[in-house]
């Protein structure tokens, strides 16, 4: 069983950045980012897999977040840019055993608390 300890988050204005953080206690093979926000499902925002392939981003972020994956300590990132009221959900940290297709959150075998981001406009 892999334990994903979620930090950062918080409150920022719209145009503001945050970073999260997610660190895993074993090796996983894909690792991401989900969000939901108050009355819809939890979507897909980023991930990478194990070997060091593509990053995947939803649409809606990509050139504003940032993925960063460091496979020698089971960790990932996700530097936000640009923030905007848009995105204010609670971010989930998830990590995968296999080759599935990341953009899926039935794909994913663990998950992290949940960190609140908010941005206020």
């Amino acid at each position: 069983q892999v334990q994903l300890v979620e930090s950062g988050g918080g409150l920022v204005q719209a145009g503001g950045s945050l970073r999260l953080s997610c660190a895993a206690s074993g090796r996983t093979f894909s690792m991401g980012w989900f969000r939901q926000a108050p009355g819809k499902e939890r979507q897909f925002v980023a991930a990478s897999i194990w070997s060091g392939g593509p990053t995947y981003y939803e649409d809606a972020v990509k050139g504003r977040f940032t993925l960063s994956r460091d496979n020698a300590k089971n960790t990932v990132s996700l530097q936000m840019n640009s923030l905007s009221p848009e995105d204010t959900a609670v971010y989930y940290c998830a990590a995968g055993r296999g080759p599935r297709n990341v953009r899926m959150k039935e794909n994913y075998d663990y998950w992290g608390q949940g960190t609140q981001v908010t941005v206020s406009s």
